[in-house]
């Protein structure tokens, strides 16, 4: 599998493909086993490709540094000599909550090296989500800085912290970055894995219950790979920018292991989002090929910075994922960032599956989910699990035994059993063109899309019923202009207390602490009772209905 981004026909290139073909480019080892640290960077250097850059970082500050990939390996094998005097090995979880930073590579390779299994932390995390997390993974080690460190104070259960920054007052007992860094690089070989081994410990929100377990393995990545060559279009020459955050799955998957298992360069910004921001990241550092949200693209677009940019800017290729993009912002990026722009559709349990490819030939559509990523044979099933044909609507499924790139096996601690007869159901859905090509049509739960992230109610509304003046809650999607939809909560007081703005407000606040700064209620209505069923279910599309027609009338 090479990096070049020349435009083949798709189904001409189904017809030669074969998985096989791309896990013998990424192992060169070609014994049945696989090793992310190797897959990612071993064996650049092998290939004589150690002087690649495979970071340029930018601090908030505006220093920027690089890391080759021979860098990456040195300082990655230091760390990993400490984390294995440790005790630490194959199978363990070790977490880590940092910024995009080269200390964030660096711990996720060392984990790789040593056979452990990497767990992504977001640093919007309240205590409660990074509480849950924890315990549930049973994580052995906790990588972060002075910025995140007040988040893992007060837990019944905290592992051993490495503090990049070294230990305070507050925290005596945190071990030192740069003392783990002076360790001697380890010298064991690379465990050789079994492909059903995990790499990655992720979560995943829903609709009922806590965020499930989804631990990936490395059969995964020839997946993340073709995605990145196929997708994305990334090649050898592309210096590219994921605006991504790596404490979710999209940032983790294809802003760090994809461009890594392609032997290419990645770009972190440290510095959050901004319009102008990004402006001036995308000049400065010449970036050929992008990829956001929706949100972003539609925060820029509503700047007004890029109207008259695209003159100015390299970029060749741009990306979405996410939600859908619409007419107006795909066409606002061709002419104001001068590219196409390909809408991809994925999850956490699955990667990307359905993309417009930018490296294929097929047909696109404005607003449509594209073809199956090769590896993958998609489809459409009615209520039965049959198989519907073009042009009715149905939920969108793995046909897993015609998929051999699929590698999601269930839940880690089976939370739910996604999986009907050889079908994995993804919940959402769609309806196939006549053209092959698919089309988003909604979704079967309640899922809650804001600014890219899922976020599922049970979540928001637990954490709203933490108020002692909550009796309770249910949270929807209410649509918005920017970030396409934001988090509305229907509150009913307990006896005693009447509503008010500073009441909302006390509301937000908790929920920003104890869950996460992107997934609290923006939207607070006081109610006097929920919709529910007969049988007590609240009824989420009643609420649904009713914040999409206030928010219209606001608009108006």
């Amino acid at each position: 599998m090479s990096t070049s981004t020349s435009l083949h026909d798709y189904h001409a290139y189904l017809e030669s493909f074969t998985v096989e073909d791309v896990i013998a480019h990424l192992d060169d080892k070609r014994d049945g086993r696989l090793n992310a640290f190797e897959a990612c960077c071993g064996r650049h250097l092998r290939e004589g490709r150690g002087e690649v850059t495979a970071l340029v970082h930018e601090d908030t500050q505006g220093q920027v540094s690089s890391l080759s990939y021979a860098e990456l390996a040195t300082e990655s094998e230091k760390l990993a000599g400490w984390l294995a005097s440790r005790g630490l090995g194959e199978g363990d979880r070790i977490a880590c909550m940092l910024p995009r930073t080269p200390q964030l590579l660096v711990s996720i390779l060392a984990s790789w090296r040593i056979g452990a299994v990497y767990q992504p932390l977001f640093t919007a995390f309240g205590s409660d989500s990074v509480t849950y997390r924890l315990a549930r993974a049973d994580t052995r080690l906790v990588i972060t800085d002075a910025d995140n460190r007040n988040k893992f104070d007060g837990l019944d259960q905290c592992p051993p912290v490495l503090s990049v920054g070294g230990p305070d007052a507050e925290h005596a007992d945190d071990l030192d970055w740069d003392t783990a860094l002076t360790h001697a690089a380890i010298i064991a070989q690379a465990p050789r894995q079994s492909p059903d081994s995990p790499f990655l410990q992720m979560f995943t929100s829903g609709t009922v219950g806590k965020p499930k377990g989804v631990a990936i393995p490395l059969s995964a990545m020839p997946a993340f790979a073709l995605y990145m060559k196929l997708a994305i279009g990334l090649d050898g020459s592309d210096r590219f920018w994921n605006m991504a955050d790596p404490g979710w799955a999209y940032g983790l998957y294809y802003a760090i292991a994809g461009p890594l298992l392609l032997g290419v360069t990645t770009y972190f910004c440290e510095t959050g989002f901004s319009a102008e921001g990004a402006l001036d990241f995308m000049e400065r550092h010449r970036i050929t090929n992008f990829a956001a949200a929706p949100t972003a693209y539609r925060l820029m677009k509503a700047s007004g910075l890029f109207d008259e940019a695209g003159q100015r800017l390299a970029l060749r290729r741009a990306s979405s994922a996410g939600e859908p993009l619409n007419t107006e912002v795909v066409t606002w990026v061709e002419k104001a960032l001068g590219c196409s722009v390909m809408d991809h559709y994925g999850q956490t349990e699955t990667g990307m599956t359905c993309c417009n490819h930018h490296a294929l030939a097929h047909p696109k559509h404005v607003g449509g989910m594209g073809v199956p990523l090769p590896g993958y044979r998609m489809v459409v099933l009615d209520a039965e699990y049959n198989e519907l044909p073009p042009g009715e609507p149905g939920v969108l499924a793995v046909d897993i035994a015609g998929s051999p790139a699929h590698f999601f096996t269930g839940y880690s601690w089976q939370e739910k059993d996604p999986f009907v007869e050889s079908y994995y159901l993804t919940g959402d859905v769609v309806q196939c063109n006549e053209d092959g090509s698919f089309q988003f049509a909604g979704r079967d739960d309640d899922i809650i899309t804001t600014a890219g992230y899922r976020v599922g109610p049970t979540d928001v509304e637990n954490s709203v019923l933490m108020h002692p003046a909550v009796a309770e809650s249910a949270a929807v999607g209410q649509p918005d202009e920017i970030r396409g939809e934001i988090i509305k909560s229907y509150v009913v007081l307990r006896d005693g207390f009447e509503p008010s703005e500073s009441l909302a407000e006390e509301i937000r606040q908790q929920v920003r602490e104890r869950l996460s700064t992107h997934a609290f209620p923006r939207v607070i209505e006081f109610a006097d009772a929920l919709p529910k069923t007969p049988s007590g279910k609240i009824q989420r599309f009643k609420l649904r209905t009713d914040a999409a027609d206030k928010a219209d009338a606001a608009a108006q």
